[in-house]
C-alpha cells in the first residue's frame, strides 16, 4: 500500500509536471512575460497567429449566445456539427470512395487534448506504442493509465528526420505486440509527415495486424513541398489518414483535429475525434466522466468556420504565409550554426541542432535559459521525449535539441531572431523587404 505524506503542502496530491510549453511560460513570467507583450518573442509557442491573415477570410470577433447554449448539450456534440465535420472529411479525402464518414463517426471535445483524453481512457488493458520524439502532452496523459495500459516508446532515427517509417511501424507493431499506436502527423516538434503511399501502408498494417491506430492531425493542413536545399513552396493541401481508410467503420483508425491550428481559433477549445461508429460511441460514453461535453456555442460558431469555400480560403492562405515564414527561419537558424536532420516537411517548427554551437551554447536548457534573458522563448528538446511513468533512467537524447515556432507573426518572429543572433554574437541583420 502507497503512503501518502499529509505534512507536503500538495497533501494526497501527485506532482504534476509541467508540460514543455506551459514550463517555457512558467519561466517566462518570472522575468515579465506575458502573452502578446509587444517586447518579447514567444519562439516556443504553440500557437499560431491568431489575428487577420493576408488572403485569409476575416476573422470571428462575434457570437451570439442562444437560450438553448446555457444547457448542456450532446456529450458526442450537435448533430449539425459532427455532420458538418463528416462531410468536410468526405470532400477533402474521401472523394469517389464507396465508403463515407456520417455524422455517427465524429465525436466533439472541447478542444484537441480532451478529445485525445477522451481516447486514451477507453483504451483497454493493452500495449500502446508512440513514437520518439513526440509532443509532450502526451506523457501525462499516459502517465494517468499506467495502470491500466503498457507503453512502449518506438525511436525514430535522426537519419530518417526524425520520421516514423512504415517499416519501422510494423516491426514495432509486431515485434512489441502493439494493439494501439499514439502518433502526432504532421509531427510537433520535428515538422516530419508521413504521407502519400508511407501512410497509406502504415495504415494498412494497422487493419492487418488489428492495431488501433490514434492518428493526431492538428496540423495537417500545415503542408510544405520542400527542395533539394531545403527551402520549400506551399503544399497543395492537407494531408490525412483519411485518404487511406478503406471501410469507415472497420478500419481500426482514429483521427483527431480541430479548430485549434488549421483554422487558427485556439481560444475556442473546439476539437473533433473522427473513426468508426463503435469506437466513436465508447469515446462519447467517456464524457460522462470526464468532462460532460462540449459547449453549444462555440460548436454552432465552427459550423461557420468549416464552410467549404471560407475553409478552403483560410487554409491556402495558411500554408502561403507560414511557409514563408518557415523559410525565413530555416535560413537564419542554419546561419546561426544550427543543424537539422530535415527541415520541416510541416507544422510551423523547426526542430534544430545545437551540437555545433559553442560551449555553452550547445545545451538547450542554457541556450533557454540565455534566450529568456534577451526576451525570447523556446523549448528545449527534451520535453518531447515522452517517458511515462519516468522507466527510462537514461539522459534524454535530445538535450543539444531545440523546438524554435514560426507561430507568431513575420515581424515578431524577425525579432525574435535578430535578438538570438546578437546572443550567439551573429550580429548581421538581414534586409528585410518594407511591407506595402
Amino acid at each position: 500500500m502507497t503512503t501518502v505524506d499529509t505534512s507536503s503542502p500538495l497533501g494526497a496530491l501527485r506532482e504534476v509536471p509541467f508540460m514543455g510549453v506551459i514550463f517555457v511560460v512558467h519561466e517566462a513570467v518570472k522575468l515579465g512575460y506575458h502573452n502578446g507583450h509587444p517586447d518579447w518573442s514567444n519562439l516556443g509557442q504553440g500557437q499560431p497567429e491568431v489575428g487577420p491573415m493576408q488572403g485569409a477570410p476575416e476573422r470571428f470577433d462575434t457570437i451570439t449566445i442562444e437560450p438553448s447554449d446555457h444547457a448542456y448539450g450532446p456529450l458526442e456534440g450537435i448533430p449539425e456539427l459532427r455532420s458538418a465535420i463528416a462531410a468536410h472529411y468526405n470532400r477533402l479525402f474521401r472523394k469517389g470512395k464507396q465508403s463515407q464518414y456520417t455524422a455517427s463517426n465524429v465525436a466533439v471535445a472541447q478542444g484537441g487534448r480532451l478529445a485525445l483524453t477522451r481516447a486514451m481512457a477507453t483504451l483497454a488493458t493493452v500495449n500502446v506504442g508512440y513514437q520518439l520524439p513526440d509532443y509532450t502532452a502526451y506523457e501525462d496523459m499516459l502517465n494517468t493509465h499506467l495502470a491500466r495500459i503498457a507503453t512502449v516508446p518506438v525511436l525514430t532515427r535522426e537519419a530518417d528526420g526524425f520520421r516514423l517509417t512504415a517499416k519501422r511501424f510494423a516491426s514495432a507493431v509486431q515485434e512489441q505486440g502493439l494493439s494501439a499506436f499514439l502518433l502526432s502527423n504532421p509531427c510537433n516538434p520535428t515538422g516530419s509527415l508521413v504521407q502519400g503511399k508511407e501512410l497509406a501502408s502504415m495504415i494498412d498494417i494497422a487493419r492487418q495486424q488489428h492495431c488501433t491506430l490514434l492518428l493526431d492531425e492538428f496540423y495537417s493542413h500545415y503542408i510544405y513541398q520542400v527542395g533539394k536545399d531545403g527551402m520549400a513552396k506551399p503544399g497543395k493541401g492537407p494531408v490525412s489518414g483519411a485518404a487511406y481508410v478503406d471501410d469507415v467503420n472497420k478500419d481500426p483508425v482514429l483521427l483527431i483535429d480541430g479548430l485549434t491550428k488549421n483554422y487558427r481559433y485556439p481560444g475556442w477549445r473546439l476539437g473533433w475525434i473522427v473513426g468508426p461508429q463503435a469506437m466513436i460511441e465508447t469515446i462519447a460514453r467517456a464524457a460522462s466522466a470526464i468532462d460532460g461535453g462540449p459547449s453549444r456555442w462555440a460548436q454552432r460558431a465552427a459550423l461557420q468556420v468549416l464552410e467549404p469555400k471560407r475553409a478552403d480560403q483560410e487554409t491556402n492562405a495558411l500554408r502561403k504565409v507560414f511557409c514563408e515564414k518557415r523559410n525565413v527561419m530555416v535560413k537564419r537558424l542554419r546561419e546561426f550554426g544550427l543543424k537539422f536532420a530535415a527541415t520541416p516537411m510541416s507544422t510551423f517548427y523547426c526542430f534544430a541542432s545545437l551540437k555545433d554551437l559553442p560551449a555553452p551554447f550547445n545545451d538547450a536548457m542554457h541556450f533557454f535559459r540565455t534566450a529568456l534573458q534577451h526576451k525570447v522563448l523556446t523549448v528545449p528538446g527534451q520535453f518531447f521525449d515522452i517517458n511515462p511513468g519516468g522507466f527510462r533512467p537514461a539522459p534524454s537524447p535530445y538535450k543539444q535539441w531545440m523546438r524554435f515556432s514560426f507561430g507568431p507573426s513575420m515581424d515578431n518572429m524577425q525579432q525574435g531572431l535578430d535578438r538570438l543572433a546578437q546572443m550567439l554574437g551573429k550580429h548581421e541583420k538581414p534586409q528585410r523587404k518594407r511591407r506595402a
